[in-house]
């Protein structure tokens, strides 16, 4: 019998069996597609030499995450490469604010009337990324936080809705730049704790930047598998679990999956019927002729540019795409993974992405809305334009099964359920069956490549099984 055996070979599950496997335990993991990866997959989705990231593509929180901080990925081939800005935020005027690796820099460009807000911000934090990240992704109760005073600290400055927090600005570039970052969890800038997540993600371009792996985002999952082998686990694809028996017997059954989908395929009924799926997405992986062409300097330097001239849009974006309404004028994030890795586009051509919101299981085309707002910032881009691969929330839901109606985040990222999740309980990872876990981005710390949802669930599984073992 087996120790362990995981269900889906995304960040989480790989994360979560690696960590079972370093602890001397046998473990397999079983995958449904022919490829591992989960979110984390580089594949030619346009023409022949474009290598595209079908989801998540820039990594703000993999470089940084305590759980692969603490793995020699290395080793196994995942380099992480830094665009020379990690993020830039075009307006209208043709300029644009920054967010860099420097403070001060960053600071600087929302200008003088809110410099200063900014730096007094993120001031008290931005040596501590790599406590913070600890005690922050750790949560709940899988390990007893470093400094307690600091997370304290974090708390009152994170929970207020960033409606409120963005009062503290005079002026819309910070206002907007910050929105955005909100807008990578797809949560409407009124939700709880929303300023704790435009905190993190600009914390994190402080402490570590925003990299991209070379060769691709499969290069994670890869690094990953090669790692879990040789400790003796092994990966088995092609392999599409409907219920547990089709699985060979083991201690633990720890699924990297949707929620709903571990009730079905456990017979666990009504567990998660609670629980909420958030807007999705719309996603357009571009093969280019060169790059894009931006009118302000900073976006041609940039690993990631968001599209969203003015924290009003940004906003009204968002609510209208949780609330099921497709935004006219959507706001976007892009990425631009070629212009630090030349290995993914031909000579001289350039892969790029961008991805506005969609209300849930959405089936329009957002194409030219999209198109639309890019040329906005970036006059004469359709001509760049060689080849295109769209896919909005049915085609997402269809490549990944954890992106229910086309939600990335596998789960609305609001109200309590950005924190409480998947239910309200102080053990998210645990299930009703003893031998069944969850360890997906359902649970906290939640959405992002970055493992610490299976590290956490696997530091559960372990402690059950040894809990069983001197019963």
């Amino acid at each position: 019998m087996l120790d362990a055996v995981v269900v889906g070979a995304g960040p989480n599950g790989l994360t979560a069996a690696v960590e079972l496997a370093r602890r001397g335990l046998s473990v397999e993991v079983f995958e449904a597609k022919d490829t591992i990866g989960g979110g984390a997959r580089t594949e030619e989705l346009t023409l022949p030499g474009f290598r595209h990231d079908p989801c998540s593509a820039v990594h703000p929180l993999g470089i940084g995450s305590p759980a692969f901080r603490r793995m020699p990925l290395d080793r196994y081939g995942l380099e992480w490469l830094h665009p020379e800005l990690p993020m830039a935020h075009p307006f209208d005027d043709g300029t644009a604010a920054v967010l860099a690796r420097s403070v001060a820099e960053t600071a600087a460009s929302f200008g003088p009337r809110d410099a200063g807000t900014y730096r007094r911000l993120v001031a008290p934090y931005v040596n501590k990324w790599d406590v913070l990240a600890r005690d922050f992704m750790s949560l709940p109760l899988s390990a007893l936080p470093r400094d307690p005073i600091g997370l304290a600290r974090f708390g009152i400055d994170g929970l207020p809705p960033y409606a409120w927090t963005m009062r503290r600005f005079r002026d819309d570039r910070a206002r907007a730049l910050l929105a955005g970052l909100v807008g990578h969890v797809i949560a409407p800038l009124s939700g709880v704790a929303t300023s704790a997540v435009g905190l993190v993600f600009a914390l994190a371009a402080h402490a570590n930047g925003w990299p991209l792996p070379r060769g691709g985002s499969q290069s994670i999952a890869d690094a990953l598998a090669a790692y879990l082998r040789d400790l003796g686990g092994s990966v088995h694809t092609g392999f599409e679990v409907k219920r547990l028996d089709d699985l060979p017997p083991a201690r633990a059954y720890v699924f990297d999956t949707s929620p709903t989908a571990l009730a079905r395929i456990a017979g666990l009924g009504r567990a998660y019927e609670g629980y909420r799926y958030g807007a999705g997405v719309f996603k357009i992986d571009y093969a280019l002729d060169g790059p894009v062409p931006w009118t302000a300097a900073e976006p041609r330097r940039a690993g990631t540019v968001q599209i969203g001239p003015s924290s009003r849009e940004i906003g009204a974006a968002l609510s209208q795409a949780s609330g099921g309404t497709a935004p006219e004028t959507p706001f976007l994030i892009t990425a631009q993974p070629s212009l630090v890795d030349p290995s993914r586009a031909p000579e001289g051509k350039h892969v790029f992405w961008a991805y506005g919101h969609v209300p849930n299981g959405w089936d329009g085309d957002l194409t030219d809305a999209i198109e639309r707002q890019i040329e906005r910032f970036a006059p004469g881009f359709r001509d760049r334009v060689l080849a295109r691969a769209t896919a909005g929330p049915p085609q997402l839901a269809a490549r990944n099964a954890n992106y229910v109606g086309g939600d990335i985040a596998c789960g609305a990222a609001r109200g309590l359920q950005l924190l409480l999740r998947p239910t309200l309980s102080l053990f998210p990872y645990t299930t009703r069956h003893p031998s069944v876990f969850l360890c997906s981005s359902a649970t906290p710390p939640g959405p992002g490549v970055h493992g610490m949802s299976g590290h956490n669930a696997a530091k559960a599984v372990w402690r059950a099984l040894r809990k069983a073992d001197r019963g």
